[in-house]
């Protein structure tokens, strides 16, 4: 099955030889060479903005501007995060990582070919769940058991489901009441019988070799836990809205997931594609499905939450298996509490269908953004004991998001309403230069495709508006359902 984004076209033929024999003879070098070659090439293309930020730090003394320091802590910042994902990442599923723990000895390994079960909880989505279903049935590895849920559908997905279960050899599932998205799984992991447990979403399609790539992350590391997948959009003709999100999942996904994943320390794998060892979940999936926040049940942070269940167990792991010591994910067999690791395999695609108009667009921010504040106060609350490198990159990345909304308001409104428009476009203009930066990252990985100029809306886009959200989110937290639909 080949799956093509529709209004990307591939790189000129000359560019994409070039492409390709200039990465032939880069993975031909030693391992040392090679990444002594990459690291050297990484700080060349990243020397202009080292310049500008050598030049703004050196002014910084002699006329301190609040403005000129948060500038520079934003372009400092980018500047990490694009070092970290071009010079030390390494796709686990493609070259052995060059950094491992000095306690991988104490992680079990897998067997050399792990059975996989493929997991996946669906709600009313009639339109695109057939084509979910295939790409998962259609994968290219042999010991794969197909688990599907049905959480009480009323739009005819039902149908769907019984009709492709006579066709492919998967396990339907058929709940008649609604559990929401992680009671759903939760079910499916109880008929689950594979080493390696795999989720993706309802309105994905994974490329056939997606699953093979994460299993063999997992079987060459031991000690990760978990790793990602990488995602894009599917629906990049729907509107301009959807291509703009096309180019962000690439850069939240080929940088900021890079970064984290040279430390081991992935804080969120994407439900898109999300594969996790049997031993670092299991006994944690009643506490993930009955999580409660604030003293109500809390129906999202589907993703992060389970993340930092394998990411933080060496330290909180022992409390939450003795509160669901009744349920059978914790009688049944108890896992050791491991100090996982968490990465990111880029050459395991899949793609999703994204928001196309503004409405769902904020719906599915606002749930995001609900995810990030249960989310900080579960992960946050021992990931400095990860390593001052994850932990920065972690509680730097919180920073920003929680500042937010309050620079929006100087720079935005309080910046006009007092005389003070240049501030104003200064922060804007900081605004777009970032963007521009995203964008030409990821011009360098996809040369020939000019959607790299799409970028800055983006940033824009989260400047005025997606930074008034997180207010709103906090406010009604408690509020909102599960659903995939991307209309």
């Amino acid at each position: 099955m080949t799956v093509l984004r529709p209004g990307h076209g591939p790189a000129t033929p000359l560019r994409a030889a070039a492409r390709h024999r200039f990465r032939a003879r880069l993975d031909a070098l030693e391992p040392g060479v090679r990444r002594d070659v990459v690291r050297l090439l990484t700080l060349l293309a990243l020397l202009p903005l080292l310049l500008l930020l050598a030049r703004g730090a050196v002014r910084l003394p002699h006329a301190f501007d609040p403005l000129a320091l948060y500038g520079l802590a934003v372009l400092a910042g980018t500047v990490c995060l694009l070092h970290l994902a071009y010079s030390r990442y390494d796709d686990p599923a493609v070259r052995p990582l060059r950094s491992r723990p000095r306690h991988a000895d104490a992680f079990p390994a897998l067997p050399a070919q792990p059975r996989v079960s493929f997991l996946l909880a669906v709600r009313n989505e009639r339109a695109h769940i057939e084509a979910c279903v295939r790409s998962m049935a259609a994968v290219d590895y042999p010991d794969l058991q197909l688990v599907v849920v049905d959480d009480a559908s009323d739009d005819g997905t039902p149908d769907v489901l019984e009709r492709l279960a006579e066709e492919l050899p998967l396990t339907l599932i058929r709940l008649e009441e609604n559990l929401g998205k992680k009671g759903a799984l939760v079910r499916a992991c109880a008929v689950a019988d594979g080493d390696v447990l795999l989720f993706t979403d309802s309105d994905c399609v994974v490329a056939p070799d997606a699953v093979r790539h994460c299993v063999t992350a997992l079987v060459r590391h031991p000690e990760l836990g978990a790793v990602s997948g990488h995602c894009r959009a599917l629906n990049t003709d729907a509107s301009l809205l959807a291509r703009v999100q096309d180019i962000w999942y690439e850069g939240q996904f080929r940088i900021s997931k890079a970064a984290e994943a040279a430390f081991g320390s992935v804080t969120c794998v994407s439900g898109p594609l999300a594969a996790f060892r049997r031993e670092a979940i299991y006994n944690y999936l009643p506490a993930w499905a009955e999580d409660r926040f604030l003293g109500a049940p809390f129906r999202f942070a589907t993703d992060r939450q389970l993340t930092g269940y394998v990411l933080g167990q060496a330290w909180r792991g022992r409390a939450l298996k003795e509160r669901h010591a009744d349920s059978p994910f914790v009688r049944g067999h108890d896992y050791p509490e491991l100090r996982w690791e968490v990465g990111y395999t880029r050459s395991a695609r899949v793609w999703t269908r994204v928001p196309s108009r503004p409405g769902s667009f904020l719906r599915q921010q606002i749930r995001w953004k609900k995810s990030f504040i249960r989310n900080l106060f579960f992960t946050g609350g021992f990931m400095w004991r990860r390593g001052p490198a994850a932990a920065a990159l972690y509680y730097g990345h919180a920073l920003w998001v929680i500042a937010a909304p309050a620079l929006v308001v100087r720079h935005l409104l309080w910046a006009p309403l007092h005389l003070a428009g240049l501030l104003t476009l200064l922060y804007l203009g900081g605004i777009v230069l970032k963007g521009c930066v995203w964008g030409l990252a990821y011009r360098i990985d996809h040369p020939g495709d000019r959607s790299w100029r799409r970028r800055p809306l983006m940033s824009l886009l989260s400047c005025c508006v997606l930074a008034w959200l997180l207010p709103y989110a906090l406010l009604t937290l408690r509020r909102g359902v599960w659903t995939r639909s991307a209309a």
